[in-house]
């Protein structure tokens, strides 16, 4: 690093292309490292600055701007420990996501070509009649109901259950994705994905979510790579002991 030669603001500025406001964001919320000031009274950056704040842009972009600064901040505090956990939480939330997704996905592509049309129409028919319709006990449907899978209506006159055919659509959903051995969250999201679009239309946005998520995963990559390089440049990791 050559600590001879010091950097404006703006120099760092133009090093990433941003604003000289966004550099003085950056040192604010402790993307970059301390900085001293010279009799003049100026802040004079270093190599180091440059690097960190070439650094903090990348880890933004893979990890958002509220994980980045905690990354940072806890860096530049020799806190590396606590910088790798954030990390890896961020991992393991990607895969989470990833794994709800892939299966989603899998269930929709399962049941897509037997899903039953939209409703059109407004018949309504008692739960023994919708069990009956389905091949399933009515003690599944009351079962599938305390899930919060089925909204039947409830006659103000007699408390009696009815299922249009629009919860009659979704227990035949229900149905099918329980014959894919589903679980109640993975039926629970695949439904509400369902009630939002049209199952080709629901497995195609899906997909864009996983490309979406795999972009992501390849952001957060260039991130640890620019990561790496500056841990070792600037914030070495102390030798662990051998016990």
């Amino acid at each position: 690093m050559n600590v001879g030669r010091y950097f404006r603001t703006v120099d760092l500025a133009k090093a990433i292309n941003v604003s000289v406001q966004q550099v003085r964001n950056y040192q604010a919320e402790g993307f970059l490292p301390s900085v001293e000031r010279g009799s003049n009274g100026y802040r004079q950056y270093t190599q180091h600055h440059i690097d960190a704040l070439k650094t903090a842009h990348q880890v933004i972009k893979g990890y958002g701007w509220c994980n980045a600064q905690q990354i940072m901040a806890a860096l530049h505090q020799a806190d590396h420990q606590t910088a790798f956990n954030l990390i890896n939480q961020h991992h393991a939330k990607l895969d989470t996501i990833r794994q709800q997704l892939d299966q989603t996905l899998t269930l929709l592509k399962a049941v897509a070509d037997q899903l039953p049309p939209s409703p059109r129409h407004t018949q309504r028919i008692l739960v023994g009649e919708a069990a009956k319709a389905v091949g399933v006990p009515i003690s599944a449907l009351r079962f599938w109901e305390q899930q919060g899978l089925l909204q039947p209506i409830r006659q103000a006159s007699n408390n009696y259950r009815y299922y249009d055919e629009r919860q009659l659509r979704r227990l035949r959903i229900i149905v099918l994705l329980r014959q894919a051995n589903a679980d109640f969250s993975s039926i629970r999201t695949t439904l509400e994905t369902l009630d939002q679009q049209q199952p080709q239309r629901a497995v195609a946005a899906i997909e864009q979510r996983r490309a979406a998520l795999a972009q992501q995963s390849w952001e957060c990559l260039q991130a640890n790579t620019a990561l790496v390089s500056y841990i070792q440049s600037y914030l070495p990791l102390k030798p662990m002991s051998i016990i």
